[in-house]
């Protein structure tokens, strides 16, 4: 395996309220996210149905051209069905202040967090900006118009695939 080496540096703050939590960081050496801590004093317990906006006690400063998403945890959905409001949040890189994760509990019991706990992930990925060129049509693919899971949701043969409605 080759080793990750496009690296970014970037500038981050700790808020006077993080103290002795470490800085988010990479738990594999393939990693593509670094996990964000919980950086509250007291306990939040989040109910079903309900989220939190929770802060992280860390601010960053992004290069131009980059961002930072914020996304799920995948065994905190899966174990207790814990997501994020606006997944994937979006860090631009003109934003300076706090950053914080709106969690949400979609599971069947409530969900506490504690200080430290590992709540979302951060993925720094480089930004494309968009110059748009008005056409009057666009080039045809195979697959055309067809969204919303119109090739279905069983086998390629389409066995039980119920039609498309809309």
């Amino acid at each position: 395996m080759g080793k990750i080496n496009n690296e970014v540096v970037v500038p981050i703050k700790k808020m006077s309220t993080y103290r002795e939590l470490p800085l988010p960081e990479y738990m594999t050496a393939a990693a593509a996210g670094m996990d964000l801590l919980a950086c509250i004093d007291e306990p939040v317990v989040i109910e079903p149905g309900r989220y939190a906006r929770i802060p992280t006690g860390i601010a960053i400063a992004l290069p131009e051209g980059y961002e930072a998403q914020i996304r799920p945890r995948s065994g905190l959905a899966a174990r207790f069905g814990i997501s994020l409001v606006n997944a994937p949040g979006t860090i631009d890189a003109d934003y300076r202040g706090e950053i914080a994760v709106l969690l949400i509990n979609h599971g069947t019991e409530p969900f506490q967090v504690k200080r430290g706990d590992r709540i979302a992930q951060m993925v720094v990925a480089p930004v494309a900006r968009v110059q748009w060129e008005l056409n009057e049509g666009l080039d045809e693919t195979e697959r055309g118009e067809g969204g919303f899971g119109h090739t279905g949701v069983c086998t390629k043969m389409g066995e039980g695939t119920p039609p498309v409605q809309g």
